[in-house]
């Protein structure tokens, strides 16, 4: 089968709470006089299909070549309940998000459909100085803390506080509690899963509607973790060499996150048998390989599947380059 790298059209969504940052940080065409808040990069959801941008495919969703390239896409990689099992974004926090969480395993089992298991990571791409996120609980909150700071309005007492910085990357397994803060821009790996439990949402209006947004604080405490013990799945690793460094960021049951970064004009050989995906954040470059595509070009801002069956495939760096590379754990 002839596969190749993809590069997928953005779904661009807007929220409340989004802006215009994507454009400057990432070269995003943003849909005029929008407030845009995510860019869905790779998406195989019900409502939500990344369409193919290049090569052979193009116009095809991502769901309709998991199907058809089947092991020669994603490898030995386990699907998602069916679905590619992934979910990337960009995502521009102009305003602070809602206090939210998403589904845990045993509230997903329990009610099954679309309620899904949503592990996700935050990589940090701007901050402003006050930025933050909110990550999990403070010792002493439990379900009736927490109910009676949404009753009282004092939700914010409850969290876990982190100044974040460009580069810091955070793990959020389902079931913590989170948000993220004003002035933050982050490129997010999930599972995909778009089930979301609002706790509080800082008593804004929506001006489409003129209301304030519905809250689903009990269905957020059957799955909130109220274990303040810190969050594994962040010990970093790093390797060097003269014109590539390494690290990991996070290494959890669904994803493994590693930060490369490798200088201008190198080109080497790309050796991995299975799936690999790409978040280009900084630098421009190309995947040289077989077949009729023959050279797939890239650069900030665009989100690189390559799949397992890619055969002699090289990479050439034009400038500096940096991306996220992530990788799906194989159990043997």
């Amino acid at each position: 089968m002839d596969v190749y790298p993809l590069i997928f059209e953005p779904i661009f969504k807007s929220k409340i709470w989004g802006g215009r940052k994507l454009e400057t940080c990432l070269g995003k065409a943003l849909p005029a006089g929008e407030q845009i808040g995510e860019s869905w990069e790779v998406a195989d959801l019900e409502d939500d299909q990344s369409s193919v941008a290049n090569g052979p495919a193009q116009g095809q969703a991502l769901g309709t070549l998991v199907k058809a390239w089947g092991t020669h896409l994603i490898g030995r990689a386990p699907l998602f309940e069916g679905r590619f099992p992934l979910l990337i974004k960009f995502l521009d926090a102009t305003d602070t998000l809602s206090v939210q969480v998403h589904p845990d395993e045993a509230m997903a089992r329990r009610l099954g459909g679309r309620v899904r298991v949503k592990n996700e990571a935050w990589y940090i791409l701007e901050a402003e100085e006050t930025g933050f996120i909110d990550r999990g609980v403070r010792p002493g909150v439990d379900a009736d803390v927490l109910r009676r700071a949404v009753a009282e309005q004092t939700v914010e007492s409850t969290l876990n506080r982190i100044s974040v910085r460009k580069g810091h990357c955070y793990y959020l397994p389902s079931g913590t509690l989170h948000a993220l803060g004003a002035g933050v821009t982050v490129a997010e790996v999930q599972t995909p899963s778009d089930i979301t439990y609002r706790v509080y949402d800082w008593d804004r209006v929506d001006a489409s509607t003129g209301k304030t947004r519905d809250l689903h604080v009990e269905e957020a405490l059957q799955c909130i973790s109220f274990d303040p013990s810190p969050i594994a799945g962040e010990d970093r690793e790093h390797v060097a060499s003269v014109w590539t460094s390494v690290t990991r960021l996070v290494q959890c049951e669904s994803f493994v996150i590693q930060r490369v970064r490798m200088v201008e004009g190198v080109e080497k050989e790309i050796p991995y048998e299975e799936m690999v995906i790409w978040i280009v954040l900084e630098g421009r470059g190309s995947i040289l390989c077989e077949g009729s595509v023959g050279q797939v070009d890239f650069a900030a801002g665009d989100t690189v599947v390559l799949p397992a069956a890619l055969d002699q495939a090289r990479v050439l760096t034009r400038n500096d380059c940096m991306w996220l590379e992530v990788t799906i754990p194989i159990v043997p």
